[in-house]
């Protein structure tokens, strides 16, 4: 009876110290999180990130300070000001945040950062994060092949750098690989941040793909892609989705989305450095690592034939053993498709 009661009262205590170690290793974190142009809510790039932040705040009650960049201007500013307000860990989102984070990060050693969609940066205090989207698009290219009934489809790219273009040429790996002769149309839609936010742009250049015969449309245009896929809705035709799982926007028009897990990268960044475990360095995700796959859900379960899903995820298997290898643009702009 002695001892049971002695072991209860130790087990009592120790359940004490392990309440005031983790409060206390709680109150050691203090993450921020600076979001790139298009808003935290642009149900894309940046929504994927706050899904993330949102999973750890659930999970440890931790809360994250934000910002939303609306000019180019304040990617630095706000930096500092996490910092100046306590921050422990800053996650920037988007490659635009390179040099701002880089500047940062090297003023104050003692503080952890991590980027998303960088993979150049070499500092000891950052983990960078970076994500071969070629695969995943080559993965909803089978799809858009498989689904196209005119053997024409389209890509509408966002801002026009050499990121979104690796976007496209794995799409049309993929369509090719299932159809060599079709046609993929493509557009960017700007040179500038904006394009990252012009819904009215976005759907202008779905509808003149939609016009030369277009009937599935890939965007990888963060807030600009909810008007291509508006425009392709309205217009009796497919989408494809990107970043986030974008499939509930139109139950029944979007056939699949191109997941890039970027809640991945904002939810290990935060809980690598709150549990002690935060690395520096290039922390590279693609199909094989789980950092970019396609969608499946009730959405467009009815757009999925068998025929479909077995041939994309034959691909998604022959990339992972490497059997077959998605071109990378970013490595060699010399698009082979």
């Amino acid at each position: 009876m002695k001892f049971s009661l002695y072991k209860t009262i130790i087990t009592a205590i120790s359940g004490l110290f392990l309440i005031g170690s983790i409060t206390a290793q709680a109150a050691d974190i203090k993450p921020a999180v600076i979001y790139d142009m298009g808003g935290k809510f642009d149900k894309s790039f940046n929504e994927g990130v706050w899904n993330g932040v949102k999973k750890f705040t659930e999970e440890t009650g931790i809360e994250v300070m934000e910002f939303e960049v609306t000019n180019e201007t304040q990617r630095e500013q706000a930096m500092r000001r996490m910092v100046d307000r306590g921050a422990t860990i800053v996650l920037g989102v988007g490659f635009a945040q390179a040099d701002a984070i880089a500047a940062v990060a090297a003023e104050n050693p003692d503080v952890q950062f991590s980027i998303i969609d960088v993979f150049w940066l070499d500092a000891p205090n950052l983990r960078q994060y970076a994500f071969k989207e070629h695969e995943g698009s080559y993965l909803v290219g089978v799809a858009a092949a498989h689904a196209s009934q005119t053997g024409k489809v389209g890509f509408v790219g966002g801002m026009d750098i050499s990121l979104i273009r690796k976007f496209a040429c794995g799409y049309v790996g993929g369509v090719k690989s299932v159809n060599a002769s079709a046609d993929v149309f493509q557009n960017m839609t700007g040179t500038t941040p904006s394009a990252w936010n012009d819904p009215a742009k976005g759907a202008e250049l779905t509808i003149s793909q939609i016009d030369r015969g277009a009937d599935v449309i890939y965007q990888a245009a963060g807030g600009t892609g909810i008007g291509v896929i508006q425009a392709a809705v309205d217009s009796g035709k497919l989408a494809i989705g990107v970043d986030s799982n974008q499939n509930g926007i139109a139950p029944g028009s979007i056939l699949t989305s191109m997941l890039k897990r970027v809640d991945v990268a904002a939810y290990e960044t935060f809980m690598d450095s709150k549990n002690g475990n935060f690395t520096a360095g290039v922390q590279m995700l693609g199909v094989a690592e789980g950092g970019v796959d396609w969608a499946l859900d009730e959405n467009n379960a009815s757009l999925i034939t068998s025929e479909m899903k077995a041939a994309v995820e034959q691909a998604r298997a022959d990339i992972i053993s490497g059997k077959i290898t998605v071109h990378n643009y970013e490595s060699d702009s010399a698009c082979p498709y």
